[in-house]
């Protein structure tokens, strides 16, 4: 059998091989090992490759199965996990040089499973410092969209989205704040799940944005994306922000009809940005596809929804500000990449009072989304505007006001935040493809409600089959370097004529941070965004948040 179709094939269908002893767990492992080696030098998608434990677990399932002690689909199935959750006997780096390993005693609660359920451990994969968004410093090599290597994969888990697409692991586990599980899935062509906040458990991850943070899988199909989700979702003891719901049987709704789906479009966060032709033109297509299905649609309002962007800065941003100001910023400033140490430092100065307002607000934006599930079923709207940009293009000078403005505003944030502010379950499905590189739209379901977009996903997919492509790594890598490229920081003003921010830096000795005199210009634009974006939002809402409280936007159950 062909190995790159080996390679490319579905966690399905590879269980299905391994499980007749057509293929084993010892050859696929050894496949990907190779391939690995091959084209990761170029890619970027690993952190560290643990080979020889790989080898041991493969063998170890090999000889189960050959048994009749078969496990169930995942027995023998390699993968990749974002490195930034526990792997016992692995390194977790966080992509940082701050410690060679923050955590390697155990095994998250999410990879233990994975592991019990018989899927082999491949190695951590690589992503933005922290997993947080905006890196400039790549400390394991700049990370390369396998379908175009100059263009973006999209962050914070960007190796877990290039690793399924360029046939190097049968799936991965990503960490997903604002988008990053759905950016890396639509840059590389993925289904990738943000599932209900507390669907997962989140215990052996470093979830610095503790109310946001969950782990998700990124597969080459809907029907994968299913299985997986089904051995690592239910309650967890060692998270007691785990849900109670029991986990369904996410298989079951997989038959491709949607007759009397209600379908509520979300045109409105994208209404007045410039959308590529070729995104307009898939997502049309995509909606006539589903309701031909038997689907029906509407469209709905979600007038709040411009607030998310900042409303995600003034909490999860904080968040991670209240655990790397201690960890990183206090002792080790130079070493944390400079994008990254100015937008959490803007955070850590932002007041209590503006984070509990924010929290306030997030009450009121999850609400108004919520609402809209009384008569919808499923929201659906584009994971971003156009296709994955050239890598030039996602970093940007910050030394002006209107330069952070753009930052703040960027698409696929504005498109993606209202759903993880709401914390409610969101699915990027790919829809086609433009000068070679994905597209994808989202769609998004109540509390729990995953089982419905696995269905709504997978009566596209079938329709449309886009997962049957794959990245010819020959041609598209052919003119890139194994070196990585000199990384430049865009240069935030601090070196010309830009004066030193006293105010910050006064206000960063209030919290025991020492900010430098080159970084307070860049740390001041963030700042001052904050502060205005919460005038205005207090303006609009101020008097409604008075009258909510601001509780985590958990789910315990499904009655919400």
């Amino acid at each position: 059998m062909d190995k790159a179709k080996i390679a490319f094939m579905s966690v399905a269908e590879q269980g299905r091989l391994i499980q007749s002893q057509k293929i084993s767990p010892v050859d696929l492992v050894k496949l990907y090992l190779e391939r690995i080696e091959r084209w990761n030098p170029i890619l970027h998608a690993w952190t560290t490759i643990c080979e020889d434990l790989a080898l041991e677990q493969a063998r170890l399932a090999e000889s189960e199965i050959s048994k009749g002690n078969y496990r169930g689909p995942l027995h023998g199935i390699p993968f990749g996990v974002k490195d930034q959750m526990k792997t016992k006997g692995v390194p977790t780096t966080l992509a940082s040089i701050i410690k060679k390993d923050f955590g390697s005693d155990e095994d998250a609660t999410v990879v233990g499973r994975l592991k019990e359920a018989g899927a082999i451990l491949l190695g951590k994969q690589n992503l933005h410092e922290f997993g947080k968004g905006g890196a400039n410093t790549f400390h394991f090599g700049e990370p390369r969209n396998p379908w175009n290597p100059g263009h973006t994969p999209a962050s914070s888990s960007s190796g877990s989205g290039i690793a399924p697409a360029a046939g190097l692991c049968s799936f991965s586990i990503g960490e997903d704040t604002g988008g990053s599980v759905r950016g890396p899935a639509w840059a590389s062509g993925l289904v990738g799940i943000r599932p209900t906040f507390g669907r997962v458990s989140r215990y052996g991850g470093f979830m610095y944005a503790y109310t946001q943070d969950t782990f998700g899988p990124l597969t080459r199909t809907v029907e994968d994306n299913a299985l997986v989700l089904s051995v690592i979702a239910g309650h967890d003891p060692k998270d007691p922000l785990t849900g109670l719901e029991a986990v369904p049987d996410y298989m079951a709704g997989l038959d491709g009809n949607l007759t009397g789906v209600r379908i509520g479009i979300v045109r409105e966060l994208s209404r007045d940005l410039e959308m590529h032709p070729d995104v307009q033109t898939a997502f049309d297509t995509a909606l006539e596809i589903l309701v031909a299905r038997g689907a029906v649609m509407q469209d709905l309002s979600l007038p709040w929804g411009k607030y998310c962007v900042p409303l995600q800065m003034l909490t999860s941003d904080a968040e991670v500000a209240s655990m790397l100001m201690r960890t990183a910023l206090r002792d080790h400033w130079d070493k944390v990449d400079d994008g990254i140490r100015s937008r959490v430092a803007a955070a850590a100065l932002v007041p209590a009072t503006f984070y509990t307002r924010a929290m306030r607000a997030r009450v009121l934006v999850r609400g108004q989304l919520l609402k809209h599930f009384e008569s919808c079923d499923i929201l659906l709207g584009l994971s971003h505007v156009v296709p994955p940009e050239p890598i030039r293009e996602t970093r940007s000078n910050l030394s002006r006001p209107e330069d952070f403005s753009k930052k703040v505003a960027h698409v696929r944030r504005m498109l993606s935040y209202p759903f993880n502010i709401a914390n409610v379950p969101t699915i990027n499905v790919p829809c086609g493809f433009s000068g070679g590189l994905p597209m994808g739209f989202q769609v998004a379901a109540k509390p729990y409600g995953e089982e419905m977009l696995y269905k709504v996903a997978h009566a596209y997919e079938q329709e449309t089959r886009w997962y049957e492509q794959h990245p010819n790594l020959e041609e598209t890598l052919a003119g890139a370097s194994e070196v990585a490229e000199p990384q430049n920081a865009p240069d935030n003003g601090a070196s010309g004529n830009n004066p030193v921010r006293d105010d910050i830096q006064a206000l960063g000795r209030l919290v025991g941070l020492e900010i430098p005199d080159a970084d307070t210009q860049e740390v001041g634009l963030r700042f001052d965004a904050l502060v205005k974006a919460m005038a205005e939002i207090e303006a609009d809402l101020g008097s409604k948040m008075d009258m909510v409280d601001p509780i985590p936007p958990v789910y315990p159950l499904a009655e919400y």
